[in-house]
């Protein structure tokens, strides 16, 4: 009735962030027989790369490769959970953990800065950034030419073509809002009947991985002068941010697109009858997905593994339109006109991302 002989119950391991992953820490901090003291991160190491060294750790014991555990990070947090500050920071970095009246902390050893609040993810801090750099009304010339006419970075590749019946643009999100008048209408510019090239700026990020910067649609050969934000048709640029109009398109699936106003209503009227022919089927999953794996097939080099951009012809109809990604995906996106020194337009350009901050 003592309770002699009695097993201490194991606390409960708290699980904090899912998929963390592993880091290396020495038993003596494991253990409890020291306190946490020494953080630093390594660019190739096991797991997450972090690794936690104890207080009276001597360099004997750490030179000892069978001093040390691979656990979870949560099991690192468990013991201080401070250490959930940190997670995000790069490869390099360095820490001293210390306390005070308010808690446990680290210092950053190399610049000495106090680290007392979650540091973001780079993705996190790159989106966030790039979310302040778009739609914009308007952007000097050389901010938006570096995306197809400067060397950098960045790898043009010409996707193929669209079909411009009429000369009427509508850039939209192709698998939620084209076809829908209610949600698209065309831009304030016409261009002359035709077929023009699509052209993707693709970025290789080490923060976001493979995307698409930039798509454009090429209509002339001349040099650009300045761009001017593109409007709904039946507005100018000096109408921007008046009450009821509203110039840029809503992502909701990832995707965005060039198309010619007929060639939109003619892919309404093949994505009615498709539902009515396949009742209960999502339209992606069961047509388009098999359509941009094909993509990747063909240009596995471009685009991640599910694909990231088609041509496109309205079955029935013929006419092209350029589907492709949206950059980091859902979100607010605005097309640009650039003109030439005769006031013409010389391409349509949407920006998705800005290439310096996912460098």
């Amino acid at each position: 009735m003592f309770g002699f002989g009695k097993k201490e119950k194991k606390k409960e391991l708290k699980q904090y962030i899912t998929g963390a992953g592993a880091c290396v820490v020495t038993k003596s901090v494991l253990n409890g027989e020291t306190g946490l003291k020494w953080l630093f991160r390594e660019k190739d190491g096991i797991g997450n790369g972090w690794v936690a060294l104890g207080e009276s750790d001597t360099q004997a014991y750490v030179d000892d490769a069978a001093n040390y555990a691979v656990v979870d990070f949560n099991t690192l947090a468990n013991i201080e959970p401070a250490v959930l500050n940190i997670l995000h920071m790069p490869a390099g970095a360095d820490l001293e953990f210390r306390t005070d009246a308010s808690g446990g902390y680290f210092v950053d050893t190399g610049n000495g800065k106090e680290i007392r609040e979650p540091v973001k993810a780079p993705i996190q801090e790159a989106f966030e950034q790039n979310l302040k750099y778009l739609n914009k009304e308007s952007y000097p010339a050389e901010e938006l030419l570096r995306y197809f006419h400067k060397k950098g970075d960045l790898r043009i590749f010409c996707m193929g073509e669209a079909d411009f019946p009429s000369g009427e643009i509508i850039i939209a999100d192709p698998l939620v809002y084209l076809g829908n008048d209610k949600y698209t209408e065309p831009l304030n510019r016409k261009i002359p009947a035709g077929s023009y090239p699509v052209e993707l700026a693709i970025l290789d990020s080490p923060v976001a991985g493979l995307r698409i910067a930039a798509a454009r649609l090429k209509i002339r050969e001349t040099d650009i002068c300045r761009y001017e934000i593109a409007m709904p048709a039946g507005t100018t640029a000096a109408q921007y941010n008046q009450p009821g109009i509203f110039a840029g398109f809503g992502v909701d699936a990832g995707m965005a697109c060039f198309c010619d106003a007929a060639a939109a209503k003619e892919f309404g009227e093949f994505s009615d009858g498709w539902h009515q022919q396949n009742p209960g089927k999502n339209q992606y999953d069961d047509y388009f997905a098999q359509l941009f794996r094909s993509s990747y097939e063909a240009y596995p080099d471009v685009q991640r593994e599910d694909g990231d951009f088609i041509e496109w012809a309205v079955p029935g109809y013929g006419h092209r339109i350029a589907m492709f990604a949206s950059g980091l995906g859902d979100g607010l996106y605005t097309g640009y006109w650039g003109l030439d020194a005769g006031e013409e337009v010389t391409e349509l350009l949407i920006p998705f991302m800005n290439p310096d901050y996912f460098s």
